[in-house]
């Protein structure tokens, strides 16, 4: 039906097609909420009266969960209050305290955040802590975060200090010098609840924790299918997930859930990448959460899936005993040495049909961009594949150029295309 307007025949104004909503899947609304509930009940417990704690992502989750205590990650906070564009000024109101630019964005965010300093996005706003958790097993920054942090709350702190390998594998020595830090924080832990340690209670939380890793590590295994099921950033995403409720049975149930969704995606063809899959690539190091858009654009146009993350996986802790747990928190990604780090990426790799490797350098994180240019040399001579480089921060979006990203994406997808025709030539 048309109508007519001064002698112009015109068509009738209709609604712009309305944009799909992306589907979640089941599994990730289960872990939404497991997420919320967890915040919840440390807004609940501060109201109450009761200890709050403030931990790091890699502390062993289990000895404050046989507590009953409520503990929150100013790691998750921070990167959610990057993601929602406050990080730069949180970043700044840090250095205008007095701490440096150059050390890490998360660190930043959360010392303004400790000192008083409100974030713009209530949803990203967990109470005082009364006690802080830190093991240094992520990078030596986070001993030095969590110190400020108990100083300008005069609150105890509780430190696990894992030396970083040399060798492959982990020590009778350094078992026994873990074994004798866990025992010591749960001394503390106890008087912090005022609760005793329970055994039987323990054995049951561990339960949980192995139970809600191996259901991680299933999910992350997906991504070796072709075409995958899922985009490596989804893995990001849920890094909340495990860091928040790892000791809970209902993440465990949450996680088995969502793994269930993917193997229907998988036998139906689908995937939650929200374009076809061209090629498979590795994405190295952590995302620029304040540059999401930016970071997704160049793969979208060109079908880049990320279907190896390093970190996602390095959550997953599986263990048989309490021995075996001091070991597994032995192996995050910068407390090993460089030939397991090859090994790791390698292996991930070939299992991941990876056709190329994305290398963040992040400016926040020393440890890891300090040892990758050699890293990353050993690891993509081994596999024969083309990789690329970009300098970011997961945190500060002064540390990230979207145009030089975008650049090296491009020249990525050049050396991934010669390649695969070279290879279709033999």
């Amino acid at each position: 039906m048309t109508e007519k307007v001064e002698g112009v025949t015109q068509a009738e104004p209709t609604e712009a097609p309305k944009k799909k909503p992306k589907e979640v899947l089941p599994g990730t609304k289960a872990l939404q909420q497991v997420v919320t509930d967890v915040y919840q009940k440390a807004w609940d417990d501060h109201n109450a009266g009761k200890p709050v704690g403030w931990s790091s992502s890699k502390f062993p989750c289990e000895l404050a969960e046989v507590f009953d205590l409520a503990v929150v990650y100013p790691e998750n906070q921070a990167a959610g209050i990057a993601a929602r564009h406050d990080g730069e000024r949180m970043c700044q109101e840090a250095e205008d305290m007095g701490y440096d630019n150059d050390i890490c964005g998360y660190a930043r965010i959360s010392l303004a955040y400790s000192a008083g300093i409100e974030t713009t996005n209530e949803s990203r706003r967990v109470p005082p802590p009364d006690f802080v958790l830190c093991c240094n097993n992520i990078c030596n920054c986070m001993t030095k975060w969590y110190e400020n942090i108990a100083r300008m709350h005069n609150i105890p702190l509780i430190m696990i200090d894992v030396p970083y390998r040399d060798t492959v594998g982990v020590s009778d020595s350094n078992v026994a010098y873990l074994k004798g830090q866990f025992n010591d924080a749960i001394e503390q832990l106890e008087k912090i609840s005022g609760k005793k340690f329970d055994e039987e209670k323990f054995e049951q939380i561990c339960a949980n924790a192995n139970r809600t890793a191996k259901a991680w590590l299933k999910v992350c295994d997906y991504c070796q299918y072709e075409p995958s099921p899922m985009s490596g950033f989804d893995l990001f995403n849920h890094m909340a997930d495990i860091v928040t409720a790892r000791a809970k049975p209902r993440t465990a149930e949450a996680f088995e859930l969502l793994a269930e969704n993917l193997e229907q995606y998988r036998h139906e063809g689908k995937s939650t990448a929200p374009f076809a899959e061209n090629y498979r690539i590795l994405f190295e190091g952590i995302p620029c959460w304040p540059a999401l858009k930016d970071l997704f654009k160049p793969l979208k146009k060109d079908g880049l899936n990320v279907t190896a993350v390093v970190y996602a996986p390095a959550f997953g802790f599986v263990y048989d005993n309490f021995d075996d747990m001091c070991r597994a928190y032995c192996k995050a990604p910068n407390s090993v040495c460089l030939e397991e780090g090859v090994q790791w990426r390698a292996d991930l790799c070939k299992q991941n049909k990876v056709e190329g490797a994305l290398v963040h350098y992040n400016r926040s994180c020393k440890p890891w961009s300090g040892y990758m240019p050699e890293m990353q040399r050993r690891w993509t001579e081994q596999l024969g594949i083309p990789c690329v480089s970009f300098d970011g921060d997961p945190a500060d979006p002064r540390n990230f150029n979207a145009a030089q990203y975008e650049t090296r994406v491009q020249g990525l997808v050049e050396a991934m295309a010669e390649r695969r025709a070279a290879r279709e030539e033999q």
